[in-house]
């Protein structure tokens, strides 16, 4: 089955890793008894790999999925961005993934590199990746898309990014894959107008599991603009680190406790929103592992996603 039958049968379960830039952190990841082996041991149905923006680092991003394919242990999902690019390198691109056996792609529009001086490429949004991938693949791949519950932060309106998502899913997309949202209360609003305007494609909710300070909130406000709710909130200010949790010499004196304390109440705030995710009747599961394994793994069985396999 592929990845889009699964989500219509079961609520599935997956993670995101992304490219190392070292060879010590490719030797981690991809290595014997490494994350990606470890990761298997939970069953995931698939994995799916990032890249830098505009891009860059695409090269490590297809050796990470070439091994999931070659493990023959989870389906591999390339993340793939059009920006910056032709047409021509697109197509030439996605055959390189279909000739290594990699035939699972998450469409986007994606961002370009800071300082970028080059032109935007051929293919400017999301929804022109997905047509154009269809017109040169036909059914060749499974398309997901990415959802967000709270507009994307580059969109007019929430009503405009859904109506753009709808027609992702006309121009051929197979399945949704959600931003980061922690708002509850907006993803159902989401969820229930989304299928109001005809979208009945599979949701599968990403899910950052909530273990640092630093990247909580950089992952919140430098690139999504999330609502941070007041558990939350109250998670992050308990636990502050003086001056700030981006100081890389604070003089708070329990610098290790409260990231310590920090992890801990952040892992039971994820497993809690999982719990609540699933309430709302979503698809699957897709859990960022961060490139790392014990954590998520606790936050796996905590949540009873093992259950689901």
């Amino acid at each position: 089955m592929n990845v889009s039958e699964i989500l219509e049968r079961r609520n599935a379960f997956s993670f995101e890793v992304f490219p190392p830039k070292t060879d010590v952190g490719m030797e981690k990841l991809c290595g014997e008894g490494g994350v990606l082996d470890q990761l298997y041991t939970l069953n995931p149905d698939y994995i799916s790999c990032t890249y830098g923006a505009g891009g860059t680092n695409v090269g490590k991003n297809l050796e990470v999925l070439k091994k999931i394919q070659n493990d023959g242990k989870a389906i591999p999902v390339t993340h793939f961005t059009c920006i910056g690019n032709t047409k021509e390198g697109i197509k030439e691109q996605l055959q390189t993934y279909l000739d290594n056996g990699i035939n699972h792609m998450l469409a986007l529009r994606g961002d370009l590199p800071f300082g970028w001086t080059g032109t935007g490429g051929d293919l400017h949004y999301a929804t022109e990746l997905v047509k154009f991938a269809r017109q040169e693949f036909g059914d060749k791949f499974t398309i997901a898309v990415a959802g967000s519950p709270e507009g994307h932060i580059a969109c007019r309106s929430l009503e405009a990014d859904i109506a753009f998502l709808k027609q992702k899913q006309d121009n051929g997309a197979d399945y949704i894959m959600t931003q980061l949202c922690w708002d509850m209360d907006q993803f159902r609003y989401w969820l229930d107008a989304i299928r109001a305007a005809g979208i009945w494609m599979p949701v599968d909710v990403g899910i950052m599991p909530i273990l640092d300070q630093a990247a909580t909130i950089n992952m919140a406000l430098s690139r999504n603009g999330c609502v941070m709710p007041r558990e939350l909130c109250e998670i992050i200010s308990k636990n502050w680190i003086f001056p700030n949790p981006f100081d890389k010499e604070p003089f708070d004196a329990d610098v290790a406790g409260k990231k310590a304390s920090f992890k801990e109440a952040g892992i039971e705030y994820t497993i809690r929103q999982i719990d609540e995710y699933r309430a709302c009747g979503i698809n699957g599961i897709h859990l960022y592992a961060l490139n790392k394994f014990d954590d998520v793994a606790r936050i796996a069985k905590e949540a009873g996603l093992l259950d689901l396999i």
